[in-house]
């Protein structure tokens, strides 16, 4: 059974560091009596995130073993450390360790708007990018298989979130299309809109006189005044998204 984990070999946990050897053992026995990602965060006090990272990259739910992920992790740590240019190995461990933190954030924004785990990561990587991403490059920074890369990929293009262009190397780079907030907030707008007609239709079927029909006529215009309303303002501010921010000039 997992058990809540509060020390590591007698020593404190740290609230929020990376993952002790302890930790994975745990991480394992959950895997192992099937309990969600969400209760094994739970009893370790940790972001669901992370405990989503940490299987994902090493073999999936499946495949995981805790000895074996702490042998990896603490290779790539030694990796990262070994190429690190002299004098800026610290700098560059700290924003590396942002970005992940970062990653980790707005992966599980994603997932709260349904999207399922791995086209998560692939969407919040491609908007982290400064220059688009090829797939080789999403594999090797998200440590999971071409064919995991591939089939989000698939799903964003079928989407519209992402379209693809070829660099001078003749390599396909995927890019998030720059409208892509502006046509989910077409789509959210659109979909309170259906709320409304739906509901307007309920009014002649509960009787028009009757406290029901009085209810569903009161969200018919609630929600046409929203959808309206949301309409109006992404298409007012949709330039914004093709702009670049104002810079403050300091004399």
């Amino acid at each position: 059974m997992l058990a809540a984990s509060g020390t590591d070999g007698g020593r404190p946990q740290v609230p929020g560091g990376r993952l002790t050897q302890q930790e994975r053992q745990q991480i394992a026995l959950g895997l192992a009596d099937d309990l969600a990602y969400a209760e094994i965060a739970r009893r370790l006090d940790r972001p669901t995130s992370t405990i989503t990272r940490e299987v994902d990259r090493n073999g999936g739910p499946n495949a995981y073993r805790a000895d074996l992920a702490h042998r990896a992790t603490e290779h790539r740590a030694r990796r990262r450390k070994a190429t690190a240019p002299r004098g800026q190995g610290i700098s560059d461990d700290a924003r590396d360790e942002a970005l992940r933190a970062y990653e980790e954030t707005f992966t599980t924004l994603l997932m709260s708007q349904g999207l399922p785990r791995m086209t998560a990561r692939v969407m919040t990587r491609l908007m982290t990018a400064d220059d688009g991403i090829t797939a080789a490059e999403l594999v090797q920074h998200l440590e999971v298989s071409p064919a995991s890369v591939s089939k989000a990929i698939g799903f964003l293009e079928e989407q519209g979130l992402v379209r693809r262009e070829r660099d001078e190397r003749r390599r396909e780079r995927y890019f998030v299309d720059e409208d892509v907030w502006y046509q989910s907030t077409i789509a959210s707008a659109q979909g309170i809109a259906t709320v409304a007609a739906t509901a307007r239709q309920g009014v002649a079927v509960v009787g028009r006189d009757s406290p029901a029909a009085t209810r569903l006529e009161n969200i018919a215009r609630f929600s046409d005044f929203i959808s309206e309303t949301i309409l109006r303002a992404a298409g007012q501010a949709r330039d914004i998204l093709h702009s670049k921010p104002a810079t403050t000039r300091e004399d």
